[in-house]
């Protein structure tokens, strides 16, 4: 028996961000912990950060133009198929996604040149984006 299809609602933050590499040995920089969304992820092999692209210095090995889509939330943490409901219509759509969890609910991340085919994709499954009034 299939799962019953999960329609969810996003939101589209306004600002633009960049998905930067540190070290793993690497303190957490000042700049990596401001601006209104950011994730910090330390393993033994590096340090990665999600922030704000205008907060990202000159020389951090980064990529950026990268948005955020959150998923309006909150969830139980052992709620299921709320990423997969989202990453597959992404994928069929042939888009990369980079997501990123909190105990509440989950971010998506798309390259902003995807963004337009990520959202269609995304509405066509039946899930709803609200977008910033400059959007």
């Amino acid at each position: 028996m299939a799962a019953p299809t999960r329609h969810l609602e996003l939101s589209l933050l306004p600002e633009h961000f960049a998905i930067s590499r540190l070290a793993g040995d690497s303190p957490i920089p000042q700049w990596a912990t401001k601006g209104p969304f950011f994730s910090v992820t330390r393993t033994g092999d590096e340090l990665s950060v999600v922030t704000e692209l205008s907060l990202v210095p000159a020389g951090v090995h980064s990529q950026p133009g990268w948005r955020v889509l959150k998923v309006q939330g909150p969830f139980v943490l052992s709620e299921v198929g709320v990423l997969a409901a989202l990453a597959k219509p992404l994928a069929e759509a042939r888009i990369s996604l980079f997501a990123v969890s909190t105990f509440d609910t989950d971010y998506l991340l798309v390259v902003s040149e995807t963004l337009p085919v990520a959202l269609a994709a995304l509405e066509r499954a039946g899930h709803t984006i609200h977008r910033s009034k400059a959007e």
